[in-house]
């Protein structure tokens, strides 16, 4: 017989986990654009992108990027807050992700 209840519940878990992840990577990315630093990889240095970008696109990019960041309103401190927001919004993603894996591996549970 199957447990319905059960199933609702890992379900429900299941999504609410997904929508943390995924909201706190995108709430770090957020953090980090807004204190000024660029996720932007010349396609050289990453050769695994889904679209590399031409040296002009790229440049272009690196340029919109840069006077971006010069019209940002934050002072320093809070530009250096964000920064560390974003690093901690990364921080928990990870540990999230390691408690996942520590649920799913039963060998992990002593």
């Amino acid at each position: 017989m199957i447990d319905w209840t059960a199933f609702l519940i890992v379900s429900a878990a299941s999504l609410v986990s997904a929508a943390l992840l995924v909201s706190l990577y995108s709430l770090g990315l957020r953090l980090l654009t807004t204190a000024g630093r660029i996720p932007l990889v010349d396609p050289h240095e990453f050769t695994g992108a889904i679209t590399v970008l031409t040296p002009k696109k790229a440049a272009k990019q690196l340029k919109r990027a840069r006077k971006a960041a010069a019209a940002n309103p934050l002072t320093p401190g809070l530009k250096r807050l964000a920064l560390y927001g974003g690093y901690a919004c990364f921080v928990l993603c990870g540990i999230a992700v390691l408690y996942g894996v520590y649920l799913i591996v039963p060998a992990l549970h002593g």
